[in-house]
This record gives structure tokens, C-alpha cells and sequence, in this order.
């Protein structure tokens, strides 16, 4: 075989086994440790994200992260409205049900998550408890809120998501432990009275992030992923 040949399989090997690497390692952090992140690596997460691919090249997301006390009273106003049971206003129509394959996986997560933290099977008031800690950001020194424009409707999302991946995957190679959370999106009025957003702004997520605290037994557990033949339908003929 041609040695520069070999040399250029290797550096594709070594590429993708980086991307596999991020991917195995990362997971949805549910306690963090109270040391915040410079701000050099913040902004080197936001530069590598910042490479997404959009539609048209729209780049749709924009990003507001609150750390220090600008995080602490974002947190108080949201957890505020969560616990009163105020809210549940998203601005993208969640899923209308989980069915099938879909309701299995979901219910997987959900005991891996409880029985991990102890929480009987059934009671309704630990798991409230439990998602509660989404307002409380899981102890994360930072918060992402990620919006888009209203006219581009679902294309702008999915740019967003796209986005969200990149950015978490990018804290991971960062030695950093992020969790997505739908679950601040039912607080869109909030979030955009709260930093002053314009209306034609639609709230995608948030992302909490920080350093992950590995001793905690929440961050103890992986999900599982379904495998290709599951996902995959090839057409040849």
C-alpha cells in the first residue's frame, strides 16, 4: 500500500475514533460542581458551535448565557413559576404522546434516573421533585437559553438542534458535562420578559452546563441507544 495512502486512513481513523469518543463519553449531567467555567473556554465551546450547519446557511440559533448572580435570579423567576405551576407556554408544540418503541425508550430513562436516585416506582410526588431540579439548573454555574426567529418557523429549530449537539459535544472535548433541557422552553414568556427578548424570538431550549460532579451517583448511569438496523431502512433496488 502507497504510504501516503496509509498516513491519510490512519489521520480518517484517529478522526473518527476522536467524534466516537465524544459521543460514548457524553451524557445528560444532572449534578454539577459549583466552579464556574472561564470564559476563554466558554467562548472557545461557542466558536467551535458556531461551525453548524444551517438551513441556507440562516445560522438561526442566538445564545444568552447567564452565570453569577444574572444566573441565580434567572433561576429563582423560573423555578418560581415552576413550582406555582405557571407556565407550560412552549413556543414549538411538544410531542402530543409517546407510543410504542418511543414510550419503551422513555420509560427506560425515566427508571434508570429513579432508581439511580432511589425513588420508588409510582411516586408521582419524587418524580415532581425530581424535574423540579431543572429550574434549579442541577447545581450548573451556567445556563444557555437558545432561540430563534419566529418566520422561520421549524427549519430555525432543527438549525437549533443541530446547534445544541455541537455545542455539547464541543464542552465535552472541553472536559466540561452539559444537559439539554426542553423543560425551560415551557417557560418561553418568562425567558423573553425576563431578558428583555424581542417578541419575534422563539425559545428552542437550554443548556446547563459546567463541570460534572462524577462523585454524585445521578451521574452514575448511561442510556442506552437503539442500533442501526432499528433506525435504518437501506434502499438499493
Amino acid at each position: 500500500m502507497d504510504a501516503k495512502v496509509s498516513q491519510t486512513q490512519d489521520r480518517t481513523q484517529d478522526r473518527i475514533g476522536v467524534l466516537e469518543e465524544l459521543l460514548n463519553e457524553r451524557y445528560s449531567v444532572r449534578a454539577f460542581l459549583p466552579k464556574e467555567v472561564d470564559r476563554a473556554t466558554i467562548q472557545h465551546v461557542l466558536t467551535t458551535a458556531q461551525r453548524t450547519a444551517s438551513w441556507c446557511n440562516s445560522q438561526p440559533w442566538q445564545v444568552v448565557i447567564a452565570s453569577g448572580a444574572a444566573k441565580e435570579r434567572f433561576r429563582q423567576a423560573i423555578y418560581k413559576e415552576a413550582s406555582g405551576g405557571l407556565g407550560d407556554d412552549y413556543d414549538f408544540t411538544p410531542p402530543r404522546e409517546y407510543v410504542g418503541v418511543y414510550l419503551e425508550r422513555r420509560r427506560e430513562s425515566g427508571f434508570q434516573l429513579y432508581n439511580t436516585l432511589g425513588i420508588a416506582r409510582g411516586d408521582r410526588s419524587a418524580y415532581a421533585r425530581q424535574a423540579l431540579e431543572n429550574y434549579n439548573f442541577f447545581g450548573a454555574p451556567h445556563v444557555a437559553v437558545i432561540h430563534t426567529n419566529e418566520p422561520l418557523g421549524i427549519y430555525g429549530a432543527i438549525d437549533c438542534g443541530a446547534y445544541v449537539s455541537n455545542f455539547m459535544l464541543a464542552a465535552q472535548a472541553l472536559g466540561l458535562g452539559t444537559i439539554p433541557q426542553a423543560a425551560l422552553a415551557r417557560h418561553s414568556g418568562l425567558i423573553r420578559r425576563h431578558f428583555n427578548l424581542p417578541d419575534d424570538r422563539r425559545v428552542v431550549c437550554g443548556i446547563s452546563f459546567g463541570y460534572a460532579d462524577h462523585a454524585h451517583k445521578v451521574n452514575s448511569y448511561r442510556t442506552s441507544r437503539a442500533s442501526v438496523a432499528d433506525t435504518v431502512t437501506f434502499v438499493e433496488e
